[in-house]
């Protein structure tokens, strides 16, 4: 099936309606997207409902074209997906046998268009047949009755956002596309979102290679008072702020204060209100679920996506969690009565005595409520047996920000004191909670800093004794590489995409090869950096912040104020495809940056090597490909030992790369850690890498172990090692 369609007006609502009040022989047909949720709504209505799903999309823009009439007011043109014309069919069939059809999609903008795609198929083959549209926020008894008792339209104006959004992606995607073909090679694709992402990740990495670190150390001392021993931390000397550059200067504040009485001179008290957070949103469920759970985008929202269609607990099929993609903080007055009852029988006392409401920031659409648990009596200890491991960790963070959000705020004492002693000022602080508030229900969400850091039994005026000083070495950290969780903030700052967008741009990089991922980092490998560096010079407005953000916030205008999204496509289209066509024409092709020739004679046939890109990077092959398919790594460093070249390797057993020379045997020179490109120590010569741990990150240091350039009393075992 093949159809070109038009979509006009600001709301418009499906003319056939089923009957809120229906007899008992009527049959009727809901339509969802998952069979999960299928299956778990079928428990919910009687006999009288049939439940099958849509699988998704099933009619959309094909993929072996642009599908959009530019000359004709950009109408698209839709077909069946490829693979989904039974699952049509067994729909128009089912409806066939059915009073009424209930279109039983998400309720945002994805769901709102297959609504409106299947309502026209079905229409096709059963024109008098009554179809409307139902919509809730939670997979509960009550909440799909109440559903089922209240239909309605389709909203056109959300439609018409969605198509709006797939026809600007299609126009971008396809102009762009052929281009990448034609200048850089072939099998690439640049996407309207996805780019700006990737010019970030790739922007951040340049700011990573950029950086320099400098040397700077830290002083703390040991004390003895008359009843305790604490350690404090040098803050002032010489009545300024401590700033200790090296190790000669740290000996000579040492020197100074050797044998010198010190004596606590003041001590503070600070107390703290800690309000709790709102319930999550998308992108603060992705970020959370990173940091604490270390879960991907994608993992996240595949572990949602099942909490929220529905879980067997016991005899009973439940959905737990509210719709998982939203930008709301908000919370429904039936959900907020529902914790405080819970919370008067489990924690009385430590809830407000009215409600805690969120309001929503100035850019969300809150169509719907803030990501909870639909019954907050399933407590994640009560349903642990019926939930995988990470479905009771997703979970349990969910339960525990909602009922957290409800209860009283936690209150902190501060005790801070200086010891004081010739011209240095050391610190001493230990925080301790006066009343813990909503951090007693917090488990999965716990942190350390929540048991408090005790603080000494010292008073003003006391005398202490330094029993030794203790300098630390430390080097200024660059800015760190992306983490999904950081990608995500960044991207919601910026306003760019949208909740349901965010782990499909990710995934979408990861899967183009662009970006890699690694120790939870993001880092653009050699092709996404080049696809980014073009798209840059040649596209500079498409993969612009501030333009994205404009086009997220036009298209949110369309499904709130009924623009019309033909007169905003339009805006964007003329004056994007003179920019094609003059890059299409004066373009110079990118292709011989790739495939370079080099002096490297191929060891097998005898002919020259190239330098060629691949999905992982740059690497040599033979030019007499595919007669002779040698190929191999790209010298990546000068092996210090013997002259040879350093290239990336990978261990026999685990498949683990390292880095090794090119003339083992005879040379068994060996890094773990990556040479970063043309850096080398500017005190000893050999290459610099790159190295990462947990403390510190990512971070820059000289190879050689008996050089000090760069490393830290932590970092002192070497880089290398023999085979």
């Amino acid at each position: 099936m093949e159809t070109r369609v038009k979509t006009t007006g600001k709301k418009s609502t499906v003319k056939k309606t089923v009957a809120s009040k229906k007899s008992a022989s009527k049959k009727y047909l809901v339509i969802v997207e998952s069979p999960a949720k299928a299956k778990t709504i079928e428990k919910y209505l009687g006999s009288q409902y049939t439940v099958l799903a849509s699988m998704g999309h099933i009619i959309d823009l094909p993929k072996s074209r642009m599908a959009i009439d530019t000359e004709n007011n950009f109408e698209p043109t839709f077909i069946t997906v490829r693979g989904r014309a039974k699952v049509l069919k067994e729909l128009q069939v089912n409806a066939k046998k059915s009073d009424g059809v209930l279109l039983a999609s998400d309720n945002d903008r994805e769901g709102e268009a297959i609504a409106w795609h299947l309502n026209r198929a079905i229409s096709e083959k059963n024109k008098d047949l009554p179809i409307s549209r139902i919509s809730f926020n939670e997979i509960t008894p009550q909440a799909i009755k109440e559903a089922v008792a209240n239909p309605s339209g389709i909203d056109i104006s959300k439609v018409n956002a969605q198509i709006a959004r797939r026809v600007l992606d299609r126009l971008v995607g396809y102009s762009i596309s052929p281009i990448l073909w034609k200048k850089v090679k072939g099998g690439l694709s640049a996407g309207r979102v996805q780019s700006v992402a990737l010019r970030l990740i790739c922007d951040r990495e340049k700011e990573i290679e950029a950086f320099t670190p400098e040397e700077y150390w830290e002083l703390s001392a040991n004390f003895k008072a008359e009843k305790t021993a604490f350690t404090a931390q040098l803050v002032f000397y010489k009545g300024e702020k401590c700033d200790l550059k090296n190790e000669a200067s740290v000996k000579e504040v040492i020197a100074a204060l050797k044998g010198v009485d010190f004596t606590v001179k003041e001590i503070r008290e600070t107390a703290k209100t800690i309000k709790p957070k709102p319930p999550f949103t998308t992108s603060q469920l992705q970020q959370t679920a990173a940091n604490r759970l270390g879960f991907t985008s994608r993992k996240t929202m595949q572990i949602a996506q099942h909490l929220y269609e529905g879980v067997n607990i016991g005899a009973s099929r439940v959905g737990l969690i509210t719709y998982m993609r939203t930008d709301s903080v908000r919370i429904s007055e039936l959900a907020l009565n529902q914790a405080r009852d819970w919370l008067s029988k489990n924690y009385p006392g430590d809830f407000p005595e009215q409600p805690v409401r969120y309001s929503a920031g100035k850019s969300a659409q809150d169509a719907h409520e803030a990501i909870r648990p639909t019954y907050i009596n399933y407590t994640p200890e009560s349903i642990k047996d019926s939930l995988s491991r990470d479905e009771l960790r997703l979970y349990s963070i969910i339960w525990e920000r909602f009922t957290a959000s409800q209860m009283n705020p936690a209150k902190t004492l501060t005790l801070s004191a200086d010891i004081e002693g010739g011209d240095a000022i050391f610190r001493v602080s230990g925080t301790r909670f006066v009343e813990k508030g909503f951090y007693k229900v917090f488990k999965t969400l716990a942190s350390r800093d929540e048991s408090g850091k005790a603080f000494p039994a010292i008073k003003q005026g006391d005398p202490v004794q330094a029993q030794k000083f203790e300098p630390e070495q430390h080097f200024t950290q660059g800015p760190p590489r992306y983490t999904d969780a950081s990608i995500v903030k960044t991207l919601e700052e910026n306003g760019i995409g949208r909740p349901s967008t965010y782990a499909p741009i990710i995934s979408v990089l990861l899967d183009r090869y662009y970006v890699t991922r690694a120790n939870k980092q993001l880092a653009p490998t050699a092709l996404g950096r080049l696809i980014s560096n073009l798209l840059v010079e040649k596209f500079g407005v498409i993969v612009n912040t501030d333009f994205t953000a404009r086009m997220e916030t036009k298209l949110d205008e369309v499904e709130g104020d009924g623009r019309n999204w033909t007169d905003m496509i339009r805006e964007f289209w003329t004056p994007f495809k003179q920019n094609v066509d003059a890059v299409e024409k004066t373009a110079e092709s990118y292709k011989g940056r790739i495939d370079e020739t080099t002096d490297e004679v191929c060891e097998k046939c005898g002919k020259p090597m190239l330098k060629k890109l691949g999905r992982f990077g740059y690497f040599l092959a033979c030019s007499g490909f595919p007669e002779c398919r040698n190929a191999k790594s790209i010298p990546l460093a000068k092996c210090p030992k013997c002259g040879g070249d350093i290239v990336a390797r990978k261990a026999k057993k685990r498949g683990k790369e390292f880095y090794g020379c090119t003339n083992y045997p005879d040379c068994d020179f060996l890094s773990h850690f990556k040479p970063l490109p043309d850096q080398n120590c500017p005190k000893c010569g050999w290459f610099l890498v790159e190295k990462y741990d947990k403390r510190n990150g990512n971070h820059k240091l000289c190879i050689n172990p008996d050089c000090d350039y760069l490393h830290a009393a932590d970092n002192s075992a070497p880089a290398y090692t023999a085979e």
